[in-house]
């Protein structure tokens, strides 16, 4: 069956309607999107474990009735299993082992009537900014190859822009929802903790730090899917407060004068890029023009703290992730069956005292309450997403002397050599630098969006960042409506994919 032409046109609720319509069959739709994988993967290796013939099987069957009936998928190859397929998390020695379930949200996907077409490349372990995991190599920007879509959920979002597939799932536990999204034209919300599910093999993911959504070009797509996957599931921790109505139904809703604070100063890092910078400004003036209150203002933050403190219980979920990847081959971990930059993070977890991790997980808490004062004075905060436009592929690959420094502690089993070498501190700086604005509310746990407002002087996106209080995606969809409506975006397309 020939692919659907029109297909790269629509968002994932259009393409649904042309399926109830009967005007498109989910055939069609799934050939389309296998037609645009085969055109555009070998540029920008967005998928790595195709799902094809699974995929043709579910449109053979009656499909669920439900929002995104017929629309083609993707996953990220992270925390989202299916049933007989390997969820590699981007390391050599999982992706060979297959799951023996859905996942809740793969349920509520495909429950959405989403149709699973393959899964998404990412760093191993979702541990770096940029998508260039040595498993499957990197992954590259549709609006520049020789640049990164950022990460960790860098293969959806190439995906999504390269028109794959109009919605792609994603993770975000650091910004990993929208550092891609603003790397590469898109909308992303990474969603209140507690807001989706993580069952039933997790009850947090990374501590509460991380949550699960999509990546899409629409805001409603993205506001619709969240109505599809919301909510408690058996035995979760907590949820977010329930919604007043639906997330859909708010896109369209004007979210009259807002209070709106702006700050370029970096919380985390150090340095912001001009462009970054100009991004900002022109968002804040646009603001103004739709009718909001505008002030200059940020939350009092201790950002190098806080940077250690992620640091460290992000070195003790790795560790966890080594081990548990060890239980399911039958095999002892060997610091050859990972990278070496993953294994030593975990080895300097395990050099670490139990009063650390307690410490930095109250700190987080102490962090948390003085940010939701701050929001108890504004509606909204303004930020750019990343403090830099889209980087150079590479760029975040450790150097010779690093590496050899790795492969030696590793060798040895030595995470206090790691701390006395404090290897994870150069490391650890050039991260927050390029990565200021995000990591802070997967901290707090507070729903955050980018939103592609900006494009730099030479074509490249630059996403803009706003975050509301915790429980408050009406809000963002709100805002994120007006702006949609006031400045489209959707019609942008990288050249490469025209």
């Amino acid at each position: 069956m020939p692919p659907f032409s029109d297909y790269p046109r629509y968002d994932g609720l259009g393409l649904a309607d042309l399926v109830r319509a009967r005007q498109v069959t989910p055939l069609e739709l799934v050939e389309s999107a296998i037609a645009r994988i085969a055109a555009y993967n070998p540029l920008l290796n967005a998928v790595v474990v195709p799902m094809f013939e699974q995929a043709r099987a579910a449109t053979r069957s009656p499909l669920p009735d439900g929002p995104f009936v017929g629309v083609p998928m993707l996953l990220k190859d992270l925390w989202a299993t299916c049933a007989g397929i390997p969820t590699s998390s981007g390391n050599r020695l999982l992706r060979h082992i297959p799951c023996g379930r859905d996942s809740e949200m793969v349920r509520r996907w495909k429950a959405s009537g989403a149709i699973i077409v393959g899964k998404t490349n990412t760093p191993e372990f979702a541990l770096q900014p940029a998508t260039e995991p040595e498993t499957f190599g990197p992954t590259r920007n549709p609006w520049d190859l020789s640049r990164s879509p950022a990460g960790s959920s860098g293969g959806s979002a190439a995906a999504v822009a390269a028109r794959m597939v109009p919605i792609a799932s994603a993770t975000d536990g650091a910004g990993s929802i929208r550092m891609p999204a603003a790397c590469c034209g898109l909308f992303g919300m990474k969603v209140s903790r507690g807001r989706t599910p993580s069952g039933p093999d997790l009850g947090e993911m990374w501590r509460g730090l991380g949550v699960e959504h999509v990546i899409s070009r629409s805001v409603r797509d993205s506001a619709a899917m969240l109505d599809a996957t919301a909510g408690l599931d058996v035995g979760a921790p907590y949820a977010a407060p329930a919604p007043a109505r639906p997330f859909l139904e708010e896109v369209s809703v004007e979210p009259g004068r807002l209070r709106i604070a702006f700050t370029d100063q970096p919380f985390f890092g150090h340095t912001v890029h001009a462009e970054c910078r100009a991004g900002l400004r022109a968002t804040a003036r646009m603001l103004e023009d739709l009718g909001h209150d505008v002030v200059e203002d940020a939350p009092p933050v201790d950002g190098d703290a806080c940077a250690q403190a992620m640091m460290m219980v992000v070195a003790g979920e790795v560790r966890a992730d080594i081990r548990e990847a060890a239980r399911l081959t039958g095999r002892r971990p060997r610091p050859d069956d990972f990278e070496a930059a993953s294994y030593a993070l975990g080895l300097l977890s395990a050099a670490s005292r139990t009063a650390v991790y307690v410490a930095a997980w109250r700190l987080f808490q102490r962090t948390a309450r003085d940010v939701g004062h701050f929001f108890t004075r504004y509606d909204v905060l303004l930020t750019p997403t990343l403090a830099q436009p889209p980087l150079p592929i590479g760029y975040f690959k450790p150097s010779s002397v690093e590496t050899l420094a790795l492969h030696v502690i590793n060798r040895l089993g030595a995470g206090w050599l790691g701390q006395v070498l404090n290897l994870a501190g150069p490391m650890s700086t050039k991260l927050f630098d390029y990565t200021p604005y995000t990591p802070l509310f997967n901290l707090t746990g507070q729903p955050a969006m980018s939103v592609p407002l900006h494009w730099s002087a030479d074509g490249l996106p630059i996403g803009m960042h706003l975050v509301a209080r915790y429980g408050d995606e009406a809000t963002l969809f709100q805002l994120a409506g007006q702006l949609e409506r006031a400045h489209p975006w959707a019609e942008r397309v990288p050249p490469l994919m025209r």
